[in-house]
């Protein structure tokens, strides 16, 4: 199940008055989030030997796209020291931070962002995310493995980025929407170097897709039971294992069918934590690998595993 921590609103922002360090997760929908008690079980470990740490709290908002530029600029007024953005907002909210780290441009996205006197400052720790839980739990890396990357959206650019940088042998990237894979296949284009980079329909996979290649679903598609399949796994020449990024549910249909073919696959949940500790490192300082352990355990209990 999902955490009990409430869900905010804009309204609730608008009249935030709560002492001590805020910090927060903003998506639409947001319900699904168990990112409350990971970080505050990680700032609660912290608080022990650290007293510094004693009055940081991490919140829920609930926030429609349309309202993200009001709910930025309320943040910022209100002094959180730090944000994390999930579907929809990672893309809309690159544009509107003062300042993008140098390894986030590339993305064009945000996932993470932290306070600063002239703005909000724009991260994005999916990769890093991404990388760690495949290699925790399906014991791959993405270097040197053909990829098929499900999704054009924020996420799936964080991911396709994450896999040339790790020199993976081929990216081949399955999104419904033509415009929208065209733009993030531009995107990659300077990025790619050798590595062969192309796009395709989902319903349409090519003969030739590579064999024992490591599908990840970036897509939203999973989150709901009426959500249809981002892509028919027996279309594809038998992939070496299946990550869905989806963690809530945590058997996605797709990861379903993966099991029901007999293919490893995991879903989002390490990757949450690893992004998440690389997010709190962001703001606290404190190594990220340090982190993880605490938030991972929370992460579990939160969603009642």
């Amino acid at each position: 199940m999902a955490s009990a921590d409430p869900i905010l609103t804009l309204s609730d922002l608008e009249a935030w008055s709560r002492p001590g360090t805020a910090l927060a997760v903003l998506g639409h929908p947001i319900k699904h989030s168990v990112s409350p008690a990971m970080h505050n079980a990680a700032l609660a470990e912290l608080a022990q030997t650290d007293p510094r740490f004693a009055d940081w709290n991490y919140v829920r908002f609930d926030i429609h796209p349309d309202d993200l530029p009001r709910a930025l600029e309320l943040l910022h007024a209100r002094r959180f020291h730090g944000v994390n953005l999930t579907v929809p907002h990672k893309i809309i909210a690159f544009d509107r931070v003062a300042a993008i780290d140098p390894a986030a441009r590339p993305v064009g996205a945000v996932n993470t962002i932290r306070w600063t006197p002239a703005g909000w400052q724009g991260f994005n720790t999916d990769g890093y995310g991404l990388a760690a839980a495949v290699r925790e739990t399906l014991g791959r890396t993405l270097a040197g493995t053909p990829i098929i990357l499900l999704g054009a959206g924020g996420a799936a650019r964080g991911a396709a980025v994450e896999c040339l940088q790790q020199g993976c042998a081929s990216l081949a990237i399955a999104n419904r929407t033509q415009e929208n894979l065209d733009t993030l296949l531009a995107l990659l284009a300077p990025l790619a170097g050798g590595i062969p980079v192309r796009g395709f329909a989902p319903s349409a996979p090519p003969a030739d897709l590579p064999a024992g290649a490591l599908v990840i679903n970036a897509t939203s598609a999973g989150l709901r039971d009426t959500d249809p399949l981002p892509v028919a796994l027996e279309s594809l020449p038998r992939p070496a294992a299946v990550f869905d990024m989806i963690y809530n549910p945590p058997a996605t249909a797709l990861l379903q069918s993966a099991s029901h073919l007999g293919l490893p696959n995991a879903n989002g949940l390490a990757m949450l934590v690893h992004q998440g500790a690389r997010a709190l490192e962001i703001w606290t300082g404190i190594a990220a690998v340090r982190l993880a352990p605490a938030m991972g355990n929370a992460a579990r209990a939160a969603m009642g595993r």
